[in-house]
């Protein structure tokens, strides 16, 4: 078979995974990038436990969603950042309007959350304007990014291990759609990375249930002084 004719194969199987309904739902349950058992997604999509099964094994197949097995125990987790970068997209397009964009996201999730392992909403959005104005990211074609030299300095003054964190096998750092802003936050090893970084530094709290962040006084005083960022 033509190796064209392949990709499109693929790429209509992946499509019809995520298409249905009950599937859709688990998917989305797990862009926060938590684990959860085949019983609560069966909750979550409203199906029995078996069929919820037969879901899961088809996800699996189509290498959408990877499982951890601990002991007695199946923890379902998305395969990987482009999954839910994909996931992400396809929010804009089930969200897309012609006429002016407002927004019907919760405020809390619209604020700040987690777009699988990096920074979302408003405040992602903003993060990642604020990096480009400073100069700290350089943008080439094809929509990723890397850091300029004021950037790296910035990032390693914050205690990032640059070397460490250009090792990881994903891409860098892009731009990846924000599915309420509509515009970019930053996506890739470098967003995980100002992630861990914004919740070690408890610069922003996460939600024991859902993704959404809280920016904390302490994170408020930092985004400001370090990024002249109010928030």
């Amino acid at each position: 078979m033509d190796v064209e004719y392949q990709t499109d194969d693929a790429a209509s199987r992946i499509a019809a995974a995520i298409g249905e309904p009950a599937r859709a739902r688990m998917l989305y349950c797990l862009i926060d990038s938590h684990a959860r058992t085949s019983t609560e997604l069966a909750v979550v999509a409203d199906v029995s436990p078996s069929t919820a099964s037969v879901h899961l094994q088809r996800l699996k197949t189509e290498r959408l969603v990877k499982v951890l097995v601990q002991g007695k125990h199946r923890y379902y987790s998305l395969e990987g950042p482009d999954v839910a970068r994909v996931l992400e997209g396809l929010s804009v397009l089930a969200g897309g309007s012609r006429g002016k964009f407002v927004p019907n996201t919760p405020n809390r999730l619209r604020a700040a959350r987690t777009c699988y392992d990096h920074l979302a909403g408003t405040l992602g959005v903003s993060l990642h304007d604020r990096l480009r104005s400073m100069g700290w990211l350089s943008a080439s074609s094809d929509e990723s990014y890397d850091l300029t030299p004021a950037g790296v300095r910035a990032f390693e003054a914050l205690g990032v291990d640059m070397q460490q964190t250009r090792m990881l096998r994903r891409k860098f750092a892009f731009g990846c759609l924000d599915w309420s802003e509509r515009r970019s936050h930053l996506g890739g090893a470098l967003g995980a990375v100002l992630l861990k970084l914004v919740l070690k530094r408890k610069w922003v709290v996460q939600d024991l249930d859902s993704r959404a962040l809280s920016v904390t006084h302490l994170g408020r005083r930092e985004m400001r002084n370090r990024f002249v960022l109010e928030v």
